[in-house]
């Protein structure tokens, strides 16, 4: 077997501190750089909104606590510096990991880490290049310039809730098209079959459905748009995994 096997159990746990002393590391530097342009990564994020209105230059975000830009700001740079710092942190998992595994199985599974952020990256830049436009688009239409001897209704929203609402649709996004790989990796391991995924796809699309629900917010816009992606998906990972099994079979034989 490996040397992971043959080593105690505290050369382990120092191996493991080393590990989680580069991640805490590189995350507090990440983050701390990512504070200095909070302001650039501001305008990105809010750029959807922008574009959205009818009138930008009218328009503008509020806050109502004297605290609440400064900790929104702080947050962003939390989010922003686990995204830069998350190859890294996921690159020393997979150091920690690899000792105790064979030399097919390390290499089988650096494909699976290369797709995992690239997927993380497709989910981000999905919801924000076609969900956000499209979302704040439709919630904007809402607006009433007011009848006589009625007020008009006119969003006024605060930054704070605003980079709440669109780190966690990426954040949601983003981990959701992590099912392919998912899928893929449960199939490799025998934990279940293609013939599995073709017979649940109705108990996919229900799971599909409850899961966008939890992770999106209260809206139905929300929820179908990440729905439908996610069950594409899910067929993409049966074919894929069925392109794997006919690679198999030559090589086996």
């Amino acid at each position: 077997m490996t040397d992971l096997k043959q080593q105690p159990l505290l050369d382990h746990l120092i191996e493991l501190k080393k590990r989680l002393i580069i991640c805490i590391v590189t995350y507090a530097i990440a983050t701390s750089l990512c504070y200095f342009i909070a302001g650039p990564i501001y305008e990105f994020l809010v750029r959807p909104l922008a574009e959205a209105f009818p009138n930008p230059e009218h328009r503008h975000l509020i806050y109502t606590g004297l605290t609440e830009a400064f900790v929104t700001y702080l947050k962003l740079a939390m989010f922003a510096g686990f995204l830069i710092s998350f190859p890294v942190i996921a690159s020393q998992f997979y150091l920690f990991m690899a000792p105790g595994l064979y030399k097919q199985e390390r290499r089988a599974l650096i494909p699976y880490l290369v797709a995992a952020p690239v997927l993380f990256l497709s989910g981000a830049a999905f919801a924000y290049y076609f969900i956000f436009p499209a979302a704040w688009k439709f919630f904007l239409s809402f607006e009433t310039s007011g009848t006589p001897g009625g007020l008009p209704i006119q969003l006024e929203a605060r930054v704070g809730d605003y980079l709440a609402i669109v780190t966690h649709l990426i954040m949601a996004f983003g981990l959701s098209f992590q099912l392919p790989v998912v899928l893929v990796l449960l199939v490799k391991a025998g934990i279940i079959t293609i013939d599995n995924l073709r017979r649940g796809r109705r108990y996919a699309i229900v799971g599909i459905v409850v899961v966008a629900a939890f992770i999106t917010p209260p809206d139905i816009f929300s929820q179908i748009a990440l729905s439908v992606p996610l069950y594409l998906l899910y067929e993409m990972s049966i074919l894929f995994c069925r392109y794997l099994e006919k690679r198999k079979v030559p090589e086996d034989a």
